[in-house]
Formats: structure tokens, sequence, C-alpha cells
């Protein structure tokens, strides 16, 4: 059995990169994992992946994947998913935020002043606001959990989980101007909403990712970055702290906090896929002005 055999797990933003990574550690542990995104065919993003196909992977795992298109820009489209997990699943137990909009001058080194205005729009809406508004409805689905109103887990459940995915960017300069404060303002939300949850059992906690192989990154010349991906981390990495903090009944300790991955691997004892460790969070980006 899984440690998260019999758990409801959502993961946003997961036709591909961390979110898909997030969302088979979860089937692995045996979760039923909701999977949303945009990508419903290939070729409806420049980059591989969709939902269905993650979806697929998750049950290949071991848990069960059901794919859910969605745009977490329509208030409406995440309200219907939450409601159809409320309605077939009957409970919530972990959501994993990670619907993000990368616009293509975010890696380009030029100052805010010099990109679109939409740069600000793109990464606000579909990162900081699409956490707040996913998270609204999964406190809701998660407090009633908690109040018996659903049928009584087996095994006995840790805490609810929300993990917002965030960036060591929210402490210091990173990419861009908007990057960073989204980044920073999802951690400040993570804090200020485990502050109001903290009494109900639903723990909240930002994970900061180290340099991640994802196929954007997978798909562009290491020194058109100016990164050095030795010592980068699987896509699965992050799903694997993920794991282990909703297997941990002592999770609220860490509520309210951004934790690093790769310290949560230390603290939990888990590794990367081929069994190293990564080197963690990304400091000192390549960034300014050309």
């Amino acid at each position: 059995m899984g440690a998260l055999e019999g758990r409801v797990a959502i993961v946003t933003g997961a036709s591909r990169g961390v979110g898909k990574g997030c969302a088979l550690e979860l089937g692995a542990a045996g979760a039923t994992v909701y999977v949303t995104g945009r990508s419903v065919a290939e070729g409806d993003a420049p980059l591989s992946g969709t939902v269905g196909a993650t979806a697929e992977a998750v049950t290949q795992e071991g848990g069960r994947g059901v794919a859910v298109a969605c745009d977490h820009r329509d208030d409406d489209a995440v309200r219907a998913l939450f409601e159809r997990v409320a309605r077939d699943e009957k409970r919530l137990d972990v959501l994993v935020n990670n619907a993000f909009l990368i616009p293509r001058e975010l890696t380009s080194r030029r100052p805010f002043w010099q990109v679109p205005i939409s740069n600000w729009d793109d990464m606000i809406d579909v990162g900081t606001r699409s956490a707040y508004v996913a998270s609204r409805f999964a406190a809701r689905a998660m407090i009633e959990r908690d109040r018996g109103s659903a049928p009584a887990p087996s095994p006995s459940p840790s805490p609810s989980l929300i993990a917002n995915i965030s960036s060591s960017g929210a402490g210091e300069y990173a990419w861009h101007v908007a990057y960073g404060v989204g980044k920073a303002a999802l951690d400040r939300f993570t804090a200020d909403a485990a502050h109001e949850l903290r009494g109900y059992g639903v723990a909240v906690v930002s994970l900061w990712p180290g340099v991640v192989l994802t196929e954007r990154l997978q798909g562009v010349v290491d020194s058109s970055l100016g990164l050095d991906l030795e010592g980068a981390e699987s896509q699965r990495f992050t799903g694997r702290a993920v794991v282990a903090l909703a297997a941990d009944p002592d999770v609220m300790q860490r509520t309210g906090r951004a934790w690093a991955s790769r310290d949560l691997a230390d603290a939990y004892g888990f590794t990367d896929v081929d069994g190293t460790l990564p080197n963690g969070p990304l400091h000192d980006r390549p960034g300014g002005t050309e």
C-alpha cells in the first residue's frame, strides 16, 4: 500500500514540468490525482505534454490519474474543477499549486521597462492569483473533510496540505521583476493562509525547487541561459518533497514557511530518481541588462 493510498490530490499546471513530476510522485504513492492544464492535444502548446498523458502516467505509476482541461485564469472553470472533485471523491487531501505562465521574455535579460506590460499579468494572474483562487476552493473542501462530512479515509490521514510551487526568486533577483514580485507574494500568501488555516488542520507551504530539467530547459542550449545543469533536479524531485510532506503526521510543524526541496530531502531521507541529491535552489541567476 502506498503512503497516500486513499488520498485525493489536485495538481495544477501538470501537463509537463514540475507539475507533472508532482502528479507522478503522488500517483506512485497511491493517490488519486486530478491533473489540470490547458494542453489537451499535442500541439496545443510549443512544448510536448498534455493533461491526458500525465493522467495516464499517474495511473501507470500505481495511482489513479484524472485529466481535467482547465484554464486557471477562468475562475468558473476552477470552481467547476473543485465541484467535480467534491462530487466524485467526497474529499480533497492535497493541492499542489503549480500553474504558471512563462512569457518568452522571462529569460531575455531585458529590464522591465523594455518588455511588454502583459508580462506582469501573465505571471501574476497564472501563478500568484491562480494559487489564491485554487486554495480558496481547496480550503473549503479540506475543512469540510476534517469536520467529518466525508467518509473516514484509510489509513488515518495526516493534515491536509496545500503546496505552492515557488522559487528562491522570492528572496533575491531572479530573471524578471514580475517573476520575483509574484514569487514573493506567493510566499507571503503561504504564510498568511497558513495562519488562518492552522486551526483547521490544513498545512500550507511554499516549495523552492532548484534548476529543474523541464521540457523547456532541455530544449534550449545551456549557454543561452548561462546555467550550469550539473546538479540539476529531475521533474520528480519536488514531487517527492510533496509526498513526504503529505504523508507526515507532523507536517503542521512546517506550515507557513518556504522550504527548499533539497533541504526536505535531507529531512525526510529521499533522493532524486537516480539516487543522487541535486544542488538545490539556484542563486545569482544570470540577469540584468545586456
